[in-house]
């Protein structure tokens, strides 16, 4: 099989993407696979490195508050699709997959207009506003919550799951002794996505001395650009800090409850897992997704939410005390997590794939 993934701009539109491939990769030994991304986003130097053959086109994102920049961007988004045609020309794929970012509709749709099989795999509860545009033109569209299937149209939209769970799900078990943790003793990890967040950090910053008398102990991941930033803070004995971790899910796996944003990717890991959590959703991304990615689980009974401006140690350590003190409604929430997760995910996206490609061999 030929394939080409398009994703970009984020870790959460990556993951999956990468997730399909490898899941791609184990049915079909013999895959041929082409990655268009942006030059200048993540992807341009996370799937080189993964040695995925990959090829950067120019693309901008729509700019919401200022719609005269947009002039730009069209140009820019037209000669993408100009581009795209000749590399798909070039690489003749069977099917192109596109998993969110604004690099992937020029890719797509210059996929469509050449008449190549096309899917997409929308990952939060609110659709991205190039999936939406996309849904008219793909063969199928994948989706990770149930909620958001009224947004896409009917027929040919399938509830998937997340990629990234059944990665996550087969993941091995990490040891807490690599990171100074004590194994007897439960631990609260605390993050806010990949990046980190500037807000966040401060507030953290002063809540961090009222952990000196918890019973557990708490990994915060502080994201690379935030890290120095504590250099100057006295911390407890019983929290650690490290800017990044390379392999999150393994140490995830050591948890016993998550303080962290709610994008897919997290949601994904966290189900995957059944792990229970605090979400601090971002009110920063468009149409306010995280919340409503947060407002599924909190539903559901998988975890409580905490809006950004209300974290303080006031409001983040009772919640904590209320989930890790209570046996009975922890393992309700972690039973709640895990029946959200679907752990084959990928393999469910692959199968469809295949379907689509042996229908137009046809």
């Amino acid at each position: 099989m030929r394939v080409v993934i398009t994703a970009g701009g984020t870790g959460g539109h990556i993951f999956p993407s990468l997730a399909i491939y490898h899941q791609l990769k184990k049915v079909d030994p013999t895959l041929k696979v082409l990655y268009i991304g942006t030059t200048d986003r993540m992807e341009s130097k996370m799937i080189p490195e993964n040695k995925i053959p990959y090829k950067g086109i120019p693309m901008k994102g729509f700019n919401r508050k200022n719609p005269f920049a947009n002039i730009k961007v069209l140009h820019t988004f037209f000669k993408a699709i100009q581009l795209s045609k000749e590399e798909l020309s070039s690489f003749q794929p069977d099917i192109v997959i596109g998993t969110g970012g604004y690099i992937t509709a020029p890719v797509l749709y210059a996929a469509h207009k050449l008449g190549i099989k096309t899917v997409i795999h929308e990952q939060n509860s609110i659709a991205g506003v190039s999936n939406r545009f996309l849904s008219r033109y793909v063969d199928k569209v994948f989706i990770s919550f149930q909620e958001s299937e009224k947004e896409f149209p009917k027929g040919k939209t399938i509830f998937t799951g997340n990629p990234r769970s059944e990665e996550i799900y087969k993941e091995k078990k990490g040891n807490k002794s690599t990171y100074g943790l004590t194994p007897s003793k439960k631990l609260v990890i605390i993050v806010m996505g990949s990046l980190g967040s500037m807000t966040v950090t401060e507030k953290l910053k002063e809540l961090l001395p009222y952990f000196e008398k918890a019973s557990y102990e708490v990994l915060l991941v502080t994201g690379e650009d935030y890290y120095d930033s504590f250099s100057k803070e006295e911390i407890p004995k019983n929290v650690k800090l490290v800017p990044f971790v390379k392999n999150f899910p393994s140490i995830l796996k050591c948890a016993d409850l998550i303080v962290t944003r709610a994008g897919a990717s997290s949601i994904a890991e966290i189900t995957a897992i059944g792990i229970p959590a605090i979400f601090v959703p971002s009110p920063y991304v468009t149409h306010n997704h995280q919340m409503r990615n947060a407002e599924a689980l909190f539903k559901q009974g998988a975890g409580l939410i905490l809006e950004e401006d209300k974290l303080s140690y006031q409001t983040l350590l009772p919640m904590i005390d209320e989930i890790l003190n209570n046996e009975k409604n922890y393992q309700a929430m972690r039973r709640a997590s895990l029946k959200m997760g679907v752990l084959n995910s990928a393999s469910r996206i692959v199968e469809e794939i295949q379907l689509l490609v042996k229908e137009n061999a046809k």
